[in-house]
C-alpha cells in the first residue's frame, strides 16, 4: 500500500531536526511503523503536479491545515485508489467533504491534538497587540529607544472586554487562560454552554452583533464553513469598537482580506494578529504581510513540538486501524460513507 504525506518542507530535517515531525522528510516518524508492515510512505511538500502524480496510486493521503493540499473533486477523480484522508491536525476545510462521501473516501482528523498550542498562541497574540509589542521589538532591532512612541499605543489587558467568537475546544481553553487577566469575557457560538460551564470558563453569552459592539478584543475560534466565510466583512469590521483589536487563528477566509487592510489603514482597528491566511502558504505579495498595525505569524500556532507528537500518535492510530481493517477511532472520523 502507498501512503502519500503532504507536509512542510524541511531540508535535512531527518538528520538535523528529527524532533520536527511534520515535515516531508520526517513524515511524522511513520517510516519504521509502515516499513515493518510492508507499506510505502512518500513525503512531499509539493502541492501541485508532483503531489497529483504521487496521489494517482496512493490509498491514503495525509495532509495538514498548516501546509494544505486542497483536495477537491477534480483531484479525487484522478486519485482512483484513494480510500482514506487523514488531516494531521485540526481543521479540514481544505477537503471537499461531500465529494469524498460520494466517492467512498473516508476523512479523518486528529481531534484535539493541537488545541492547547493554538489557545496559548491566541493569548500571546492578544497580549502582543494590546501591549504594542511589535513596535517595541522593532525599535530594539533598529537600535532605537523611543519609549513614548511605543507606550502611546500600549494598554493593560486587565479590565478589557474580550469577545470569543466560537467556544469549542480552542475557544474554551483560550477563555480559561484569559481568566487570570481579570477581563470581562463574552462569547458567541451556535450552541450555548451550560450555566455551569459558563461559570467555569468565566464567560457570558452574547449575540454576535452585541459582542462585536462591546468588545475591546475579539478572538476568532470557529471553523470555516458556509456561514463563517467572510463573517468579518467590511460592515462587521466597521461595527467593531474604534481602536479595538482582532485576533484570528481560526481560518484566514473568515475575515475579508481587503476590508481588513482598509480598517487598519484608516486606524479604525488598532491591530490585527493571527496565523491563518488565505490561500496558504500565503504568497509573498499577500497584502496582510505589509498592512499596518499587524502582528501576524505564518500558520504555526498548532505546530509546537508537543502538538506534533500528539498529531503523529493520532495519525498512527488511524493508520493502524485502517491497515488492520478495524473501525477507525470514532472521535477522529469526519466522513465515513460506509456508515451513511
Amino acid at each position: 500500500m502507498k501512503i502519500l504525506a503532504v507536509l512542510y518542507p524541511g531540508e535535512r530535517a531527518e538528520e538535523e531536526h528529527p524532533e520536527v515531525l511534520a515535515t516531508a522528510e520526517n513524515v511524522l516518524g511513520l517510516r519504521p511503523f509502515l516499513a515493518e508492515r510492508g507499506h510505502e510512505i512518500v513525503g512531499t511538500s509539493d502541492t501541485g503536479e508532483e503531489a497529483d502524480a504521487q496521489l494517482a496510486d496512493a490509498e491514503v493521503l495525509i495532509t495538514t491545515p498548516f501546509w494544505p493540499l486542497y483536495l477537491d473533486e477534480k483531484r479525487m477523480e484522478r486519485a482512483r485508489k484513494l480510500k482514506l484522508v487523514i488531516t494531521a491536525g485540526v481543521g479540514s476545510d481544505h477537503i471537499d467533504m461531500e465529494a469524498a462521501g460520494r466517492r467512498g473516501i473516508r476523512v479523518t482528523e486528529v481531534t484535539d491534538s493541537n488545541v492547547v498550542s493554538v489557545a496559548e498562541h491566541n493569548v500571546m497574540q492578544i497580549l502582543a497587540l494590546v501591549r504594542n509589542l511589535i513596535p517595541g521589538y522593532q525599535q530594539a532591532v533598529a537600535g532605537r529607544w523611543d519609549v513614548a512612541e511605543v507606550s502611546r499605543d500600549a494598554h493593560d489587558l486587565e479590565g478589557k472586554t474580550v469577545g470569543l467568537v466560537g467556544l469549542g475546544a480552542i475557544g474554551a481553553r483560550t477563555a480559561l487562560r484569559l481568566k487570570g487577566f481579570d477581563v470581562r469575557m463574552l462569547y458567541y457560538a451556535n450552541h450555548r454552554r451550560s450555566p455551569a460551564e459558563e461559570t467555569t470558563l468565566g464567560v457570558k453569552y452574547a449575540r454576535l452583533d452585541d459582542l462585536v459592539a462591546e468588545s475591546d478584543v475579539i478572538c476568532l475560534a470557529l471553523p470555516l464553513m458556509a456561514g463563517s466565510k467572510a463573517l468579518f466583512d467590511r460592515e462587521r469590521l466597521n461595527a467593531m469598537k474604534p481602536g479595538s483589536w482582532l485576533v484570528n487563528t481560526a481560518r484566514g477566509a473568515i475575515v475579508d482580506t481587503d476590508a481588513l487592510v482598509a480598517a487598519l489603514e484608516s486606524g479604525h482597528l488598532a491591530g490585527y494578529a493571527g496565523d491563518t491566511w488565505y490561500p496558504e502558504p500565503a504568497p509573498a505579495d499577500h497584502p496582510w504581510r505589509t498592512m499596518p498595525r499587524h502582528a501576524m505569524t505564518i500558520h504555526c500556532s498548532g505546530m509546537t513540538i508537543e502538538a506534533q507528537r500528539r498529531i503523529a500518535a493520532g495519525v498512527e492510530e488511524i493508520l493502524r486501524a485502517h491497515l488492520e481493517d478495524q473501525p477507525l477511532p470514532s472521535d477522529y472520523v469526519l466522513v465515513d460513507p460506509a456508515s451513511s
